[in-house]
Order: C-alpha cells, then structure tokens, then sequence
C-alpha cells in the first residue's frame, strides 16, 4: 500500500504550512477564520453538494498537523468536522442548504454543545431534555465544555427525547440559535487559550425545523471518531515543533564552558523524542485511513488506539521539551509551555491514554 501523499495532499501541506508559519509572526492579529476560508479549509470536510470540497479526515489532517506545528489557536476541529460533520450526516436538504455553504465561506460559526457534567466522557449520556411543545419543542438542561460555542452563530445541541440518561438511544440533535430565548452563552478561556463556552437552556422553545435527528448516537460517536483522528495529527504537528525547538535550544543553552547538546545523555532524551514523533505519525495516519470507516467497531478500535499512543506520546514529548529548557521551559517568553497546555486541554476534552485503551479492549473483545 503505497502510503505518499499526492502532489495536491502536499502542495496543501505546504501551502497550511506558509500561512501558519506567516501568522506565527504576527501575534496580534485575528482574523484566521476568515484567512482559513478563503483558503478552502473550512471547506475541506464538507460534501461538494452543499458547497464543500468532499475531501477525507486525511485532507483535514494535512491541515491540523499544521495547525498544532505552529500552536494555531482555532476550533475547526470542532466547528468544521464535529459540528458541520453532523449536519451534512443528518441534516436535510433545507437544513444543510442553510448552514453548509455559510460554514464553508466562513460566514457562519458552528459549535456541538454535548459534554454535560457527570458525563465521564460518555457519549451517550445527555440529560438535557426535549419535550414536544406543540410543532416544536421545549429544551431545558446544561452543557460544558462547548468548543468554539463563545463565538458561534449557533449550537448543535444534543438533548433527550425518551430513555434515561445514559441510553444510546433517544438522543435528538438540534439546530440552536445563541441568541434564541431561553438560551445562555457563557464564554470563556481554556488553559491552551482557545475558546469555549458553557450553554444553559432554560425553557428554550425552538421550531421542528431545528430538529436534525431523533436517534443521533451513531453519528455524534462517529463524528468524535473523526475529530479525533484530526486531533491526533494535530498532536504529531505539536510534538515535532516542540522537539525541534528543544534541539535549537540546547545547541546555544551554554553550561560548564559547553552547549547543553554535547551532553550524551541529553541527545540520548532528545532522540527519544524524535522517536516517539515517528511512532506518533504513523498512528495518526492509521487514525485518518480508518475514521469513516462504516464497521464502527474496526472505526473505533483504530482511533482509540491511535488516540491512546499519540496523546501519551505528545505528553512525554511536551514535558521532556520543558525540562530540557530548564527554567525557560515555564514562562511564557517561550512557547514550550503552550504545547504541554494544549495537550492537557486535548486530554480533558477527549479523555486521557487509560479510558482510550478501555475503549479499545471493549471493542477487541466484542469483535473476537
């Protein structure tokens, strides 16, 4: 199997490459968004039908590996492939007719508002209620964690419509307005310095309209699969800026009279870095090759095994960066520290290397 990308996956590798390289030097500007669209990022995932490229979770990786390369703060994963990939999998004709062509050329903002306190990383379990309200309904309930929700246009929001809490089955998904009533949106920070919100639905009335699906599960699971695949690459891009920083360090870090790379030890810690990149990389494609995959159980195995090695990998190689800077590697003159963030923001939002290898030895067990 020849695994090479195409001249076009390398001219786009090159191209994400530039303009985040150029960004990086201009700390203060903020208008990625719309420099990602003009660019066909946002694009990328979506199907050509509604206006999207109709290119795979491999196209979108070349781009994420980019992003974590340069610590580009952004939530496309979550906006383009999470939430835009639910509704080109669910949404009808009208549905995706209004939100995919706007996500696309960056007019409009999207964000999944699912994680819900207790969760433990369940997917299944959703709260959050829908009760039909005459032709529409009635939502009440709480989310966390939104990616992206503090500046989105509007929320996918997954709530209840029959079973208990932790069923998969009854899971309805809605297209939400920030500003319809009833709703809730507050902003905050992440620790990495990206964007997210808290999302409170209070007797929030909304038309049958926003209804994209009644039996969601399948799709909200296999758009996680996805997002973490794209993740994954985003890691590799984050572990390779982090060990090539430290490389350049420590051939001027001067100790004793000599640059810290002469010491053997230190390159013996370095190489082990470089390695656990090479290990990282081949994973994340494994992650991409499989993510839409229709066997959700081969799906789930690759991701959650690949999620499990590159995370592990990432932090290994984001503390080994630290501590090779010394006491740099903790102030913010440096962007050493931004990695480690980043992956201990990924880690809270997807869950750590433990519940991943779980995941995957359920699936293994189920398949044998």
């Amino acid at each position: 199997m020849d695994l090479s990308y195409s001249d076009e996956q390398r001219l786009l590798g090159e191209s994400a490459n530039n303009l985040l390289a150029a960004r990086a030097q201009k700390p203060g500007a903020t208008d990625l968004w719309k420099e990602m669209a003009d660019m066909g990022w946002l694009a990328l995932p979506l199907p050509e039908s509604d206006g999207g490229l109709g290119q795979g979770i491999v196209d979108v990786a070349i781009v994420t590996e980019a992003m974590g390369r340069h610590r580009a703060r952004s939530n496309y994963v979550a906006g383009v492939v999470l939430a835009g990939g639910l509704i080109a999998a669910l949404g009808n004709d009208a549905q995706r007719a209004a939100l995919l062509p706007s996500l696309a050329d960056g007019s409009m903002r999207l964000a999944l508002a699912h994680a819900e306190e207790g969760a433990r990383y369940a997917l299944a379990h959703v709260a959050t209620s829908a009760k039909k309200s005459g032709a529409g309904w009635v939502l009440d309930g709480k989310k966390i964690a939104v990616l992206g929700g503090d500046v989105a246009d509007r929320l996918i929001v997954s709530a209840r419509i029959s079973g208990a809490s932790r069923d998969a089955d009854g899971i309805g998904l809605f297209v939400v307005a920030r500003d319809a009533k009833g709703v809730t949106v507050e902003g905050h920070a992440t620790v990495d310095g990206a964007g997210a919100a808290r999302v409170t639905l209070a007797g929030a009335e909304v038309g049958a309209e926003t209804l994209l699906s009644d039996n969601a599960f399948a799709a909200i699971q296999h758009a996680y699969d996805r997002a973490t695949a794209a993740f994954c690459s985003e890691l590799v891009g984050l572990m390779e800026a982090a060990t090539k920083a430290t490389i350049e360090y420590t051939k001027i870090r001067i100790q004793f009279g000599k640059p810290l790379a002469v010491n053997q030890t230190l390159r013996h810690r370095m190489a082990d870095m470089s390695i656990a990149c090479e290990e990282a990389r081949s994973m994340a494609l494994r992650a991409a090759l499989h993510a839409d995959d229709e066997d959700a159980r081969s799906r789930g195995r690759a991701i959650a095994g690949a999620w499990a090695k590159v995370s592990r990998a990432a932090r290994f190689v984001a503390e080994q960066a630290i501590q090779l800077h010394g006491g740099m590697g903790v102030t913010n003159e440096l962007e050493i520290g931004g990695y480690l963030k980043r992956v201990v923001a990924l880690d809270a939002i997807l869950g750590g290397p433990d519940l991943h290898l779980r995941r995957h030895a359920a699936l293994t067990t189920l398949a044998a």
